[in-house]
């Protein structure tokens, strides 16, 4: 009979060390997880830094070839006779014409707003097509 307790003892202690294991493996899966979400979130923000910096020199090297166009179209007017204030008027509406092509463009493209359906979830309004 003490053999049959000690034995079940054992078996207690064996069981209890296993959840022990298993509870310090658990553990440390769940710090390796979320090391490697920290990680990640880092190269993303670093990713995300260098496609806006490529985005601003883009920009800034397509805004200086406009330029240069509207540059060489006012040259050539001027040297074909016409006058300065013409030209200047030209050039004018050359890029009151491309801020309205970009205006029109971007207006397609914003027809809805980023988190949209969690903005009408806290305002409570319905979805299209919904009632409430």
């Amino acid at each position: 009979m003490a053999g049959e307790r000690m034995a079940a003892g054992q078996k207690r202690t064996a069981a209890g060390e296993s959840i022990v294991t298993l509870f310090g493996r658990a553990r440390r899966l769940a710090g390796d997880l979320l090391l490697l979400a920290v990680l990640d979130a880092r190269y993303s923000a670093r990713r995300a830094i260098e496609i806006v910096c490529v985005v601003v020199v883009t920009s800034v090297l397509l805004v200086t070839a406009w330029l240069a166009l509207v540059v060489a179209a006012s040259g050539w007017l001027v040297g074909a006779g016409v006058s300065w204030p013409a030209v200047l008027l030209v050039a004018a509406g050359l890029n009151v014409v491309a801020a309205l092509a970009a205006a029109a463009w971007l207006r397609r493209r914003v027809g809805e707003l980023p988190f949209a359906a969690t903005l009408r979830q806290l305002r409570g309004e319905a979805a299209e097509g919904e009632t409430l």
